[in-house]
């Protein structure tokens, strides 16, 4: 939505990073320290009222920047029937702030971001795995994680399972 992109750079001039449009997607990178800020602006302004969270997904840039993963929100306004999608970097080892006070929605989304890649949401008020069992080694859709490890439970060939890193 070409307005909302207008309205962002108006309201948050030094804030924008980057935008891009493709094939009639608009994309927003934003720091993720003014995250909820610009994403409270989306859901309350009225002209734009992006008031869902329709996905929230991440990539593992590994190897290619020195922010390793990138969190994408997808963004829809039921009013506008309009989408937008909200990117942020993060390094490794560092937290992204929770979105869950501005789309409940975002609780299950961002545990499994945490369950699938590890990045850590700050102030989430119950993040723990979601789709792999508690006590999980590693995260698996992670571009480092070993391709030929199994979980014990999971284990359907016989000998000895090798370990995380070999």
């Amino acid at each position: 939505m070409e307005r909302a992109v207008q309205k962002l750079r108006e309201k948050f001039t030094d804030v924008v990073l980057e935008t891009k449009e493709f094939r009639g997607e608009h994309t927003v990178t934003v720091p993720k320290d003014k995250l909820i800020e610009v994403c409270l602006f989306l859901r309350d302004d009225p002209e734009l009222h992006f008031n869902f969270l329709s996905d929230l997904t991440s990539l593992d840039l590994f190897d290619k920047d020195t922010t390793r993963f990138e969190v994408n929100y997808h963004l829809l306004s039921h009013k506008n029937r309009a989408r937008l999608r909200i990117k942020t970097r993060v390094r490794e080892g560092e937290k992204v702030p929770s979105l869950t006070s501005v789309w409940p929605t975002s609780n299950w989304h961002e545990r499994e971001v945490y369950d699938l890649m590890g990045i850590e949401f700050e102030n989430h008020p119950d993040l723990r795995r979601i789709l792999t069992p508690d006590g999980w080694i590693g995260h698996p859709l992670r571009k480092d994680y070993p391709l030929t490890y199994e979980q014990p439970q999971f284990s359907h060939t016989k000998g000895k399972i090798p370990e995380l890193g070999e």
